[in-house]
């Protein structure tokens, strides 16, 4: 994680532990450990989304995921779901199949905040393929920091799917405009990537 700031405050997610193995957090003994990054995971090229220790709210650790409706305010649908390395997307509800859950709502947003400026050229999403109970979408406007967009044309499909954009330096990217690609009423996102380095 990127850590901005002096301080990062991680809460025990006990009250949205469903997304998180069913005896994770229980017992009497417990361990932690952390350490700076080395210089080459700092530079290499990766998954710039990804964060298992992201919260539903801001903890000053990065990258973190918020959205403008999380279904019912269930932890099993928060947007932080989207960004937790989990990849599991042939059901829906509790761990391991989180999900950003939109609640069918058609000006639904997920912001993904890098806390930092990083280059990005490829994005990646995987979405929620409960099928028949979901949708996909099959458009998606990506909206940038340095207020550049782009499209994307996913399809109806369980595998990761990766979209090639034009290489850029960013903070921040928004999903937005996500066009349905059939009637089934529960369309969602299971993760996405943003592939890059930190703009050092």
């Amino acid at each position: 994680v990127y850590v901005k700031g002096n301080v990062w405050e991680y809460e025990l997610p006990l009250s949205y532990k469903q997304v998180y193995p069913e005896k994770a957090f229980v017992g009497v003994k417990h361990y932690v450990t952390a350490r700076y990054a080395t210089d080459s995971e700092i530079s290499q090229y990766r998954n710039l989304a990804l964060n298992a220790h992201d919260q539903k709210h801001d903890s000053s650790a990065f990258p973190h995921a918020h959205a403008n409706v999380e279904t019912r305010n269930d932890p099993t649908f928060f947007a932080r779901n989207a960004i937790d390395g989990i990849y599991a997307n042939s059901s829906h509800g509790s761990y391991p199949y989180q999900s950003w859950g939109i609640n069918q709502q058609a000006d639904a947003e997920l912001t993904l905040d890098f806390g930092r400026t990083v280059e990005l050229d490829r994005l990646g999403l995987v979405l929620r393929g409960d099928f028949h109970h979901d949708s996909w979408w099959r458009e998606v406007t990506v909206v940038f920091s340095d207020g550049s967009e782009e499209r994307l044309h996913p399809v109806k499909s369980r595998s990761i799917q990766y979209f090639d954009i034009h290489p850029r330096r960013v903070e921040w990217l928004v999903l937005k405009r996500l066009i349905r690609g059939d009637e089934a009423l529960y369309p969602a996102l299971t993760q996405i990537e943003a592939l890059g380095r930190n703009a050092l």
